[in-house]
Parts: structure tokens; sequence; C-alpha cells
């Protein structure tokens, strides 16, 4: 039983444009250009590797941010990637029967199964997953907060000595977060660490979510915030545009609030903020259906609130009563 420690780089298409617009069988919300991963053996030992560069299908148009952020050329790409199915089956024999993957964050496994998915292809190899993320909080500080793999690398006093947002580069410096930690103990503990995270409310998709989508080029959270509940707050089933209720903040640049169409009834919509390396803000939203259990947690928040905002108004009448009052003996 091998541990594989797996990173992927995709390609998103530039909202607007025609492969954006494109209608596909299944949701794919970003196609494979790399894969990188880093086996660590059963006594934790970083053993070999593998890439490859893959030749996008349906997003052949390299979105320019995805190249300055990873270095990846389309020219690259034509010249070195090979088609998706191929290079799927390529990293199927290399992790052999039985492997366990390791990822650092909740999206790569999601991503993979995906593109599996759209190709027709068998996903069912990748069931043995868990989100390293979890067992390195588990085992250090106990947080419930995700955080960055530079991070986790200076906790660890790693030296970077790969390039970061390469695929292999980054799987290298995850084998070697994963090879200090107690992977048995940590995957036989996972669900309660999960169960901890989820109950933090700090980013994992949550029972109940339907739809993902990634925002760019916001001047500031004002903006995002705005956009997220006007021209961007939009059904999930019909398209139309819903109306929002209140932002709700949680911890790490995020938000939650209960939007409402006009036929599908309600749905809970949570944004991240995060800003982009040319200082705008980017948006990646999760739309929920209104049973699930980030409603929940939303409902709960805003009964919270509710006596905060009951008490609001009679704070403002005694400030303007005694404002008046003043202007009486003046």
């Amino acid at each position: 039983m091998d541990y594989i420690v797996l990173d992927m780089e995709w390609n998103q298409p530039w909202p607007g444009s025609p492969s954006a617009k494109k209608v596909l069988p299944v949701q794919l919300r970003g196609e494979i250009i790399q894969i990188g991963a880093v086996r660590i053996t059963e006594d934790q030992t970083v053993a070999d590797e593998f890439q490859v560069m893959i030749k996008p299908r349906f997003y052949r148009h390299l979105n320019r941010r995805v190249s300055k952020l990873t270095g990846i050329k389309e020219q690259q790409l034509r010249h070195e990637g090979i088609p998706f199915p191929e290079a799927a089956a390529k990293f199927r024999d290399w992790c052999g029967e039985n492997a366990i993957f390791l990822t650092w964050g909740f999206d790569d496994i999601g991503i993979l199964r995906e593109n599996l998915r759209i190709f027709g292809m068998d996903e069912n190899w990748t069931g043995r997953w868990y989100n390293a993320q979890m067992i390195f909080n588990a085992q250090t500080d106990g947080s419930t907060s995700q955080k960055a793999l530079k991070t986790a690398m200076e906790i660890f006093k790693i030296e970077p000595s790969r390039p970061a947002h390469d695929a292999l580069g980054d799987a290298y410096h995850t084998a070697l977060i994963c090879a200090m930690l107690d992977l048995r103990r940590g995957t036989a503990e996972y669900e309660e660490a999960l169960k901890s995270h989820v109950n933090g409310f700090h980013g994992a998709e949550l029972p109940g979510c339907i739809a993902r989508k990634v925002f760019y080029d916001f001047a500031d959270k004002r903006a995002a915030l705005t956009a997220m509940a006007g021209e961007q707050n939009k059904c999930p089933v019909c398209g139309r545009q819903m109306l929002g209720s209140r932002w709700f903040s949680q911890p790490g640049h995020r938000y939650m609030d209960l939007a409402s169409c006009p036929e599908h009834g309600d749905f809970l919509i949570r944004v991240r903020l995060s800003e982009q390396p040319n200082g705008l803000i980017r948006v990646s939203r999760l739309t929920y259906e209104a049973t699930s259990e980030a409603a929940a947690a939303y409902e709960r928040r805003a009964e919270k609130a509710e006596p905060e905002e009951q008490r609001k108004p009679r704070r403002r009448r005694r400030r303007r009563a005694a404002a008046s009052e003043t202007a009486v003996t003046e």
C-alpha cells in the first residue's frame, strides 16, 4: 500500500469567452493540463515521482492568469501535452493497486473525477482519498483553518527546493510534509478531523453543494460582495437573478448569504475572497440547497444576529433624542 501525493494544474475559460459558454455533458470546473505526483511508501519514505503535461480538448485557449501563475504556455501544451485519456491511464498504472491519495486541499480529487467523467472513464480508483491539510491541522495546532502549503512548510522548517504552482513541485513539497506526519493515525482519525473542520465552517464543500464558480478582477471586497448579491446572483436552476438577504462574515475572508429565486426558492450562497497577484479580488462562490447543512448554519447565525438587530433601532433613537435635547438646550 502506497500513499500517492497528488497535485494538478488546470485551465479555466475566460469569463464571457466562447469556451465559457460551451454546454458540456457534465460539470467541468477546470480542464487538467498538468498532473504531478510523488509516492510515499508504507514506511513513509518519499519515493518515485510522476509528471505529465496534458493537451486540453475543451478549453484549448490557456487562460492568461493560469499561464502567468504556472508558467505553462499554450505552445508547450501543444508540443509536450498528450490527450487526457492517455495521461490518466499512465497515471493510474503508475499509482498501482490499493493506492491512497493525499492532496493539499479539497479541489484536486473533485477536478480529477470531473475530467475522468467527461471522458467516460472509470473514477472508482480515486475513492481512497484524504485532504492532508486536515491531518496536518489535527497533528499540529488543531485549528480548522486551511493553511497554505508555504505556511505548513515554514512550520515544519522545510526549505522550498522546487518551483511553486508547478504540479510536481507542489506535490513534492506536500510529500515532504506528509512524510513528517503520522499518516496511519491521520487517516484513521480523518473523519473526526474533517468533522471539526466542517463545524468550523472554514471552506469545505458541505453536503448539499450544487454549484461552484470562480470570479475575478473585483476592485475590493465591497465590489465583490455587491456583484455576488446582484448581477452574479443567478439561480443555479433557471439562471434568473436571485434576491439576496444579508451577508454574514466567517473566518478566513468568507461570507454567506441566503438568496431566493421567485420560481425555485431559496439557496445558500458561500463566497471566499482572496487577493490576486495584481491586487484585485478573486471570488470562489459555492451554491447550496436550502435544506443543506450550510443553510442550517446560516439560519443559526441569523438567529443569533436577530436580537442585536432589534437593539440597534433603540440605540439610534436614544442618540437622536439626545441630539434633539442638546439642540433645544442651545
